[in-house]
């Protein structure tokens, strides 16, 4: 796998029943994450073969040793358990609000619950199965950084994942167990094995690797270069990462 193609490689036309698979690391408790998504759905809007693309979501945990609930603010979370000096916290938050804003997105520093996100990847692997993953990765992100959902909460997780079209039932079959916990761990791996240690991270066609919330325009050209090569395997060359979040914190 290469990073983000270049626009000087030949392109070449896809043949009629082409598509193009596109594989996101991410997690719900990252805020480059929302703005990345926001500014892929653009990208993939303004292509004209769009309705071709299948993205599949993957799991990928920022601090996976949280607890399930955690005793502080976001701003607390930051600077004690990742060091950093509560005015550089207070910096980060108003830069990334003010890129999130720019996507459309209100969030919300001062409301957001710190939690453990294990369970909501679960329901997101559920909702995969139900054609529903997108939707509820969705939700979450909204829940979490604009509306104060508190990922570890059992209550709060069934409401989200119930509205956005998942049966009862269902929901709440992987609360109540380990289920799905193989398949989170799989993509965990996954991860690591591809080298991504920072997230979002789209894999186009399990050749391109584009890092961090690019612009919508960088990930227009990823997606055009990637789409024009399906039908043979070409080296190409990298560009720079854009802003991520990794497990030292965001960018």
């Amino acid at each position: 796998m290469t990073d983000t193609p270049s626009p000087a490689a030949p392109l070449r036309a896809p043949g009629p029943a082409a598509r193009l698979r596109v594989d996101v690391w991410s997690d719900v408790a990252c805020p480059w994450c929302y703005i990345g998504k926001r500014r892929f759905e653009t990208a993939l809007a303004r292509v004209p073969f769009g309705d071709r693309v299948d993205v599949a979501w993957h799991s990928f945990q920022l601090d996976p040793g949280l607890p399930e609930h955690y005793d502080g603010t976001e701003l607390d979370y930051l600077s004690e358990r990742k060091g950093m000096a509560r005015e550089q916290v207070a910096g980060m938050f108003e830069h990334v609000s003010a890129m999130a804003a720019g996507e459309g997105l209100a969030y919300d520093f001062d409301a957001v619950k710190v939690a453990n996100t294990w369970t909501a990847h679960r329901l997101l692997h559920l909702a995969a199965e139900r054609g529903l993953s997108g939707t509820l990765k969705e939700a979450l992100l909204s829940g979490h950084f604009e509306h104060g959902l508190d990922l570890g909460s059992r209550d709060e997780l069934l409401a989200v994942a119930t509205g956005a079209g998942l049966a009862e039932d269902d929901v709440v079959r992987v609360l109540d167990s380990e289920a799905y916990s193989d398949a989170v761990s799989d993509d965990v791996e996954q991860a690591r094995r591809l080298g991504i240690s920072g997230v979002p991270f789209f894999v186009l066609d399990m050749k391109y690797g584009v890092s961090g919330a690019q612009s919508a325009e960088a990930f227009e050209q990823a997606l055009t270069q990637a789409w024009s090569e399906l039908p043979v395997l070409q080296a190409a060359g990298g560009s720079a990462d854009g802003d991520a979040c990794g497990v030292d914190g965001c960018d």
